[in-house]
């Protein structure tokens, strides 16, 4: 009878892998056929191999420039929510205040508000900061977004670490702030981990506040470049779009293989004692 379970188990889970992998599979297959192949004939799960619609694509959607304007959002904004995190999740684990306590259940209330909700204040603000049309400006307005996530992340996380650990650096005669950067900030990888992956990919993929704060074409970020190409030049070329979508997913699933052992971990050891 456990037999029968674990193979049932195995089943439903590498039922569940295939369900998964099929649209990334289909992408891959479209991408690599040539312009003239027709997707109902022949066999359709073999691929031609063409590549020359990665570099059509690549020259036409302007791709290459979006990326980088979403490296340099996802960067500034990552570090903000790591920083800033960081040090609000070890002030809330740390002091048991009233006012820390206060805070605390006010960024989880944050949590539960949709990020959309913000834009129009938030479109108020930007223009009266001159951010419109900014990479920092968006910066700003993804961490601010995300940072609740992060400080409960960092929060669970630290109530994981012995207090001993400060204790004994207190009687060495360390401050508070030594105490953060030098002992407990190094131990919070596998939460820095867990951070950058869940906000990461989704700063990565902004679409809903980058197309207020966004405007210009030489802004856009690749959500925006790719939707303006599918609209305006790639049309029903499937095979164009495939591959202009395989280029820009490929930095998010390099970043994903590199941390998801830390993404795991960190989200773990924060739940036990979060």
């Amino acid at each position: 009878m456990r037999k029968l379970a674990t193979i049932l188990r195995y089943t439903a889970i590498a039922f569940i892998c295939m369900l998964s992998l099929t649209p990334f599979v289909i992408l891959t297959i479209l991408a690599l056929n040539t312009p003239k192949k027709n997707l109902y004939e022949g066999n359709m799960f073999i691929p031609e191999f063409y590549f020359g619609n990665f570099a059509e694509g690549w020259v036409k959607s302007n791709i290459g420039r979006a990326m980088i304007n979403s490296g340099i959002i996802t960067l500034l904004s990552v570090a903000l929510i790591v920083i800033l995190g960081a040090m609000a999740g070890y002030a809330i684990s740390r002091f048991d205040f009233k006012f820390n306590k206060g805070i605390y259940g006010t960024l989880l209330c944050c949590m539960m508000v949709p990020g959309i909700i913000n834009t129009v204040p938030l479109y108020t603000l930007m223009i009266k900061l001159n951010a419109i049309n900014t990479l920092w400006g968006m910066a700003l307005v993804c961490a601010t977004l995300s940072i609740p996530q992060a400080v409960f992340v960092f929060t669970g996380f630290i109530k994981s670490i012995p207090v001993e650990i400060e204790e004994a650096a207190i009687i060495d005669g360390c401050s508070w702030h030594k105490i953060f950067w030098k002992i407990i900030f190094p131990l919070l990888k596998p939460a820095i981990s867990a951070v950058v992956i869940l906000n990461g990919f989704g700063i990565w993929n902004n679409y809903s506040q980058a197309v207020f704060f966004l405007q210009d074409r030489s802004k856009h970020n690749v959500p925006q470049a790719l939707s303006v190409y599918f609209q305006q030049f790639a049309g029903a070329k499937w095979n164009l779009m495939a591959a202009t979508a395989l280029i820009a997913i490929l930095p998010v699933i390099i970043a994903f293989l590199i941390f998801q052992k830390s993404l795991m971990k960190g989200l773990m050891d924060g739940a036990i004692k979060g």
